[in-house]
């Protein structure tokens, strides 16, 4: 017993027009009295009879006796339909079979239910519903062959997501210095600047003009745990702050940097938002550049020690009233990076040869005692986990002109069929930190 409440069909549809998605669907109904509702549904003979359709209550008020009776809806177009012992049990029992409209209309379907209506049967198996959300804007990467329905897509989208204000396709891929694409508006409002949260942080960016991808999430928490409180973390392509900013709120000090002018002003006013400015140092700089003095800069100018878990806004102005009575503290600032994170996937890996002689300056010796770890993320074409990892260590220990001996490596995510995310985090050989032959 199955009803057919599926959309009507309506290919090549390219303009919305929402009072064409309606169905009325013939079904029976058996009147109750409010009283027996509960029990009827223990009934064995009722058992798969109801109506199971989503969003479609299986029973309703009674139109001609609104205040007392109410009518059953089963899951049949025609009495015949009925299992013979159902269809005694409901003669004996209920006030009465009759028969009732069920009408659906746009507001009934999910926007996979509607685009699939739209488009030719051979696109209809894979219809794009899908969307990465960054704060009020939904990010589509449409496919060629559902352009033409791009924009009726857009306002379904729009339309079934209430958080949703701004729909947008991606029109190329990410190929420039600065990680940006370019996009199309397909529904909602022309704003770009969103409010997004994660980890307990709040970011605030232009998402036409920085790179932000939703779907890192994961990864961001993973490595952020790997940090302890006390640790100074490097972040050498920065963006906003995903990184930077929870490690920052976790306790870490955080050299944050970015070559995007754009990533590197939201980044300052997402580390001012989340009071962590005391702890995070923000540059806009080249990678390589940023890389090769970073140990020299934290030595000449280091960060201020951990303190503890951040405060809230009133336990900060309690210990500042607390320190007014009492001595300075006597922990000592933090001048030694203990991690470097490589978010740049497309070419980090090019990037590793500037680790070559970061230690070589004057006193480093004395303090870095265990090497900093290296986070970099890459991509690889292998599919094959082994082969995977014999291809990207093969190209960070020849961009890098050492041996890594201790690494591990972790799976980010899939990109396309045949792209594959990597993080391949190792310690820092001594020769290439201290520029050893």
């Amino acid at each position: 017993m199955t009803l057919d409440a599926s959309p009507p069909v309506l290919t090549g549809l390219t303009v919305l027009d929402r009072s064409l998605f309606r169905k009325s669907i013939p079904i029976v109904a058996a009147r109750f009295p409010p009283t027996r509702i509960g029990s009827l549904r223990k009934a064995e003979s009722m058992q798969r009879v109801f109506i199971d359709l989503p969003r479609v209550r299986s029973v309703e008020p009674d139109p001609s006796d609104p205040a007392g009776s109410r009518l059953v809806l089963l899951n049949v177009s025609s009495e015949v339909d009925l299992p013979p012992q159902t269809l005694d049990f409901l003669k004996t029992e209920s006030n009465g079979l009759v028969p009732y409209t069920l009408e659906l209309d746009y507001d009934y379907w999910t926007a996979a239910d509607l685009i699939q209506s739209i488009v030719p049967d051979e696109l209809r198996e894979r219809s794009p519903a899908g969307f990465a959300l960054t704060g009020h804007i939904a990010h589509m990467n449409i496919k060629d062959e559902y352009l033409p329905y791009k924009h009726i897509i857009g306002q379904i989208i729009l339309d079934k997501n209430s958080s949703v204000r701004t729909v947008v396709n991606k029109l190329n891929n990410i190929d420039n210095q600065f990680r940006v694409f370019e996009m199309e508006l397909l529904a909602g409002d022309p704003d770009y600047v969103v409010e997004h949260h994660e980890a307990d942080c709040h970011f605030t960016f232009d998402f036409t003009q920085v790179y932000w991808n939703s779907r890192l999430h994961t990864e961001h928490e993973r490595l952020v745990d790997m940090f302890s409180p006390e640790d100074v973390v490097a972040d050498v392509f920065a963006g906003v702050g995903p990184f930077a900013v929870p490690a920052a709120k976790k306790g870490c000090a955080v050299l944050a940097n970015d070559l995007n002018p754009q990533s590197a002003k939201f980044l300052a006013l997402n580390v001012k938002n989340n009071r962590v400015a005391d702890v995070v140092r923000v540059s806009c700089e080249d990678g390589r550049a940023f890389i090769q003095h970073a140990v020299s800069s934290l030595l000449a100018d280091p960060l201020p020690a951990y303190s503890g878990p951040k405060k809230s806004k009133n336990q900060e102005a309690q210990e500042r009233r607390k320190k007014r009575s009492q001595p300075e503290s006597t922990l000592s600032p933090r001048n030694m990076i203990s991690h470097f994170v490589m978010n740049l996937p497309d070419s980090a890996i090019q990037f590793l040869d500037a680790f070559r002689g970061i230690l070589s300056t004057s006193d480093a010796d004395k303090i870095y005692t265990t090497m900093p770890m290296v986070h970099c993320h890459c991509f690889t074409r292998e599919i094959d986990p082994e082969k995977a990892r014999v291809d990207i260590v093969k190209r960070a220990e020849e961009k890098i002109g050492h041996s890594l001996s201790e690494f591990s490596l972790h799976l980010v995510r899939s990109v396309a069929p045949n792209k594959e995310m990597y993080c391949i985090s190792f310690r820092l050989p001594p020769k290439v930190a201290f520029d050893v032959e």
